[in-house]
């Protein structure tokens, strides 16, 4: 088999945030995929020393595989781009956009994608308790960090008392803070793969909503592929998660996260810039759905990167 390239591969994992172990994991699969299939791989723990990891491996493209934090919020990919290093995924102001939910929101918006009503609460908010007054949308509401991933600091607010808890815990994660309405109705998300839409899963926890546990904990959540919603919904809801990665600018290979109400209508709740690689994942279960393995779903992320680097140097 002729490989895509002979230059070194640095998978870029681990890094700082809250996602650290996931990432590990992402990381390492995708490594032992680039090593089984020939490639010439390295690992990289992207921790303080980046750069000295970086020149001392002598890596010519990255495999990106870092989750939350400045791995996934544009801060590396800007260090790539001045080291002239190509890589897998979205840029840098793509990535920065997923990654803060308020942005992300308001360009959702601007562009007519469908979004949960919400509001932001600043760090103002911190020192004092909430006026849930002020909201315009009834309960149940989700509580959430601005830019945190992996359901981290989520919680599901039913009723008032629960408000000051779940502001607190979100505003542990992040210095702003999303509340929006809680949408009834299914889970679905949406694998995209080089500008198209692979197709999506439907996930069902056994807690009581997606959480991080729910998420890399095996048994606490069953899988539907294809997701069992009719046709006509699942059509538009992977127009929507395609619109939404084009919102942003996204490349690569992203995942949408979607809520499906009883009408069928898609919510977007927020894009994956970097989807998870586990076992456990997401994004490779849809491209298994679409006739893709995972070697052929590593390739087809590394074909995109070395793709947009040629076109830059058109």
């Amino acid at each position: 088999m002729k490989l895509l390239t002979d230059k070194r591969i640095g998978v870029l994992m681990g890094g700082r945030s809250a996602e650290r172990e996931v990432s590990l994991r992402s990381g390492k699969a995708i490594y032992n995929t680039l090593r089984d299939l020939g490639y010439d791989a390295a690992a990289i723990d992207a921790g303080s020393d980046l750069c000295t990891a970086l020149k001392s491996t002598k890596v010519k493209i990255a495999f990106l595989a870092l989750h939350g934090g400045q791995g996934e919020n544009g801060a590396v990919q800007g260090m790539l781009e001045v080291f002239g290093i190509p890589y897998t995924g979205s840029g840098v102001l793509a990535s920065a956009l997923a990654m803060d939910k308020e942005a992300s929101k308001k360009i959702f918006l601007y562009h007519k994608i469908p979004v949960s009503p919400f509001i932001v609460l600043g760090k103002e908010h911190r020192a004092k308790s909430m006026d849930s007054s002020k909201v315009d949308f009834s309960l149940p509401w989700v509580v959430k960090p601005a830019t945190e991933g992996s359901s981290i600091g989520v919680s599901i607010v039913k009723e008032k008392k629960q408000i000051p808890s779940a502001v607190k815990k979100a505003f542990s994660s992040s210095e702003r803070v999303i509340i929006e309405r809680y949408i009834e109705g299914k889970e679905v998300h949406i694998g995209i793969l080089n500008n198209s839409a692979l197709g999506g899963v439907e996930v069902r926890p056994s807690l009581e909503f997606y959480s991080y546990e729910a998420k890399y904990e095996k048994g606490l959540t069953e899988y539907i592929l294809p997701p069992e919603i009719d046709r006509r919904a699942y059509e538009r809801a992977k127009e929507t998660a395609l619109s939404a990665h084009r919102a942003l600018g996204c490349r690569g290979a992203t995942r949408v996260d979607l809520r499906i109400d009883g009408k069928g209508n898609p919510y977007v709740l927020e894009v994956n810039t970097i989807p998870g690689m586990t076992e456990t994942s997401l994004l490779p279960k849809v491209a298994m759905l679409a006739g893709l393995n995972f070697s052929a779903l590593i390739e087809e992320m590394l074909r995109g990167a070395l793709d947009e680097s040629k076109e830059k140097e058109k």
